[in-house]
């Protein structure tokens, strides 16, 4: 039968040979901040909208809603023989420090112990394994030990949809390893054609990246161009879920606390252990601790710094939780407000900085406010952690401020930085503002919610003093050597 061929266990496919992305060749002073900021901003969506095909009545107190809520796993009717359905879908994996493998082992056994009595076949939907969310080598062999006789008895067909050519590799390495009666239940199918042939098509779900990666490739052998790639919906977040979603979000889930609780453990480690550290927000820090930690964070699980014996670990977090923000923390209305401080007079750019903070919603306002307070206490302590707020400032301005398309141009990175100095380096005077949002300053107040005369005299003219000199061509190249 056309298609039809010897092909690898489950275990053995889910290994894959794509490589990350090689960042090494970028200079060693851009590889963390500004690289980060901008490779993220393609990826940066918001986090609540329900996903394509999820099943509605998925609930938060699900056992397994944590790995479900991805929709990775669906039953899909019937088979031509009357077989239950089960379809496996890579595409829906999240990034490894987003899932919990062993959580998902779990959620996967559960799945199939409703079905293992009776005849059932999976469909395994290859298409979206990558270096990001496969999972690791212990962990497929784990799960090879896992499935037992009991799953594999009433397995009827494991088809594999669009396989690569090193699954096919794969298989001459592991099939010794694999019963030959085991093998004859597995099938390639290259394209969703060949599979609609044993299967009631018409119930299957199939995710929209399958459908669009499969007409893709069948536009390529038919010598037509591919079409255009669409982004797929993104999955709801965990109730606990602390990263990449919205400041609104984490309050209504933190009891109406407005400041976000990642935002205040790292602060308060920081400002307790951190502040005269040298490079302080400078260096980085293992991308699988990173992970991990934001997982333990999602999940809400504790996390105890003191445990990883590195104090550049909150710093990165810290620097990650605004990074995957939805939304900017300075919001995307403000931005071309921000591009345009440099052509503000000097004398008048904390005024100008004052006018723009007063047009952000007022939860925006408070958690800049927060931040920037820590940020000015680092730049006190410079003589010790050589963070300047010139140089804090080139660390932070992309991660507070980007544009809702693209991303940050680099004559763009002058005004951003220039704007966050500016917050760092004059915060009392700027956050004790007459314009900050309604009301929400530090500044007395008089009648009418303004400040009182005399303080908004002192106001003025300390804005009128307290002045910065457009940036100079020596802090321009500072700046680009944070690319």
């Amino acid at each position: 039968m056309k298609g039809r061929q010897e092909a690898p266990s489950l275990p053995s496919l889910l290994e894959n040979a794509l490589t990350s992305f090689n960042v090494h060749c970028l200079p060693q002073s851009c590889r963390h901040e500004a690289v980060a900021a901008v490779l993220a901003a393609g990826r940066r969506r918001p986090s609540v909208v329900p996903m394509a095909g999820q099943d509605p009545t998925l609930s938060t107190s699900h056992p397994f809603y944590d790995v479900a809520r991805h929709g990775i796993l669906q039953v899909a009717g019937d088979d031509r023989f009357g077989r239950r359905v089960v379809t496996f879908s890579c595409c829906r994996m999240p990034p490894s420090h987003e899932l919990d493998h062993q959580r998902l082992l779990e959620y996967l056994k559960y799945m199939l112990d409703q079905y293992v009595e009776n005849d059932y076949t999976i469909i395994y939907f290859h298409y979206g394994l990558n270096s990001r969310n496969k999972p690791s080598l212990g962990w497929l062999q784990s799960a090879y030990k896992e499935f037992d006789r009991k799953y594999k008895k009433n397995l009827k067909a494991l088809y594999v949809v669009h396989p690569t050519s090193f699954i096919k590799v794969l298989w001459n390495l592991f099939k010794p390893l694999i019963s030959h009666k085991f093998g004859k239940k597995v099938t390639y199918f290259n394209n969703l054609r060949e599979l609609r042939e044993h299967l009631k098509y018409d119930q299957l779900i199939v995710p929209p990246e399958v459908l669009r990666y499969d007409e893709k490739l069948q536009s390529m052998h038919q010598g037509r161009p591919p079409p255009s790639a669409k982004t797929p919906p993104p999955r709801p977040p965990l109730p606990t879920q602390q990263f990449g979603v919205s400041l609104q979000y984490l309050k209504d889930k933190n009891q109406g606390e407005l400041i976000p609780p990642v935002l205040r453990f790292t602060v308060t480690y920081l400002r307790e252990k951190g502040l005269r550290t040298e490079g302080l927000f400078r260096r980085s820090a293992s991308v699988q601790t990173v992970r991990e930690i934001q997982r333990l964070y999602n999940h809400g699980k504790p996390v105890n710094f003191d445990d990883y014996g590195d104090i550049h670990i909150p710093a990165v977090i810290l620097k990650t939780f605004l990074r995957e923000l939805p939304q900017p923390l300075l919001t995307f209305q403000a931005y071309e407000q921000i591009l345009g401080i440099t052509c503000v007079e000097s004398s008048l750019r904390v005024t100008r900085c004052r006018q723009i903070l007063g047009s952000l919603p007022e939860h925006n306002y408070v958690v800049l406010r927060y931040l920037m307070s820590f940020l000015h206490t680092v730049s006190q302590e410079s003589i010790f952690n050589k963070m300047n707020s010139s140089n804090l400032a080139c660390v932070f301005g992309l991660n507070l401020i980007w544009p809702s398309q693209g991303a940050s141009s680099l004559s763009a990175l002058v005004p951003l930085n220039l704007f966050t100095e500016l917050l760092i380096e004059y915060y009392e005077n700027i956050f004790s503002a007459p314009e900050a949002p309604g009301g929400h300053g530090l500044a007395p107040k008089g009648q009418g919610g303004r400040a009182a005369p005399l303080q908004e005299a002192v106001l003025q003219t300390q804005a009128t003093a307290l002045t910065k000199p457009s940036l100079s061509p020596s802090a321009l190249t500072a700046t680009r050597r944070h690319l």
